[in-house]
């Protein structure tokens, strides 16, 4: 079986982050959307709330589940025998992070490939720090969240 981690804060979900994970389906058998947990980290969401939104966001997808891990990614995907990891690419940027990281991601497990899909050009500057922002100054986030995340927020 092909399964790939989805790895992410997703505080919150975005539509871009639905996007890359609808895209990615088809190259495997199971996905698992991963809710990084970082303690030292200040969320916007819980993670209870933020794997609540995923579940009812991928509802009606069999081949996905929602986990919430602490610690590295790696060892998370160790435990759920996952040999792949998506990640999206928004711009150069995003890419040169994404890009070390997978090289030291293959090094501490040489058995995981990470693959990159490109974001939309149409949601290229979408990200969650920028919902996040919108969300504190009682802006609308509509435009940019599944609707199945709005009654969350």
């Amino acid at each position: 079986m092909k399964i790939a981690l989805f790895p992410g804060s997703f505080d919150p979900l975005t539509i871009a982050h639905a996007d890359i994970l609808k895209r990615a389906l088809p190259l495997f058998d199971q996905v698992i959307v991963g809710i990084g947990l970082n303690s030292s980290k200040q969320n916007f969401l819980e993670g209870n709330v933020r794997e609540e939104i995923v579940k009812a966001v991928f509802a009606d997808y069999k081949n996905i589940s929602v986990q919430s891990y602490e610690g590295l990614t790696v060892d998370f995907c160790k435990k759920v025998n996952a040999t792949y990891m998506i990640r999206g690419i928004r711009s150069v940027g995003d890419f040169e992070y994404e890009r070390a990281i997978a090289q030291i991601n293959q090094t501490m497990m040489p058995e995981m490939e990470t693959i990159f899909i490109l974001s939309k050009p149409e949601y290229s500057a979408i990200s969650s720090t920028i919902v996040r922002d919108i969300l504190r100054n009682h802006g609308d986030i509509t435009p940019f969240l599944p609707k199945e995340a709005l009654k969350f927020l």
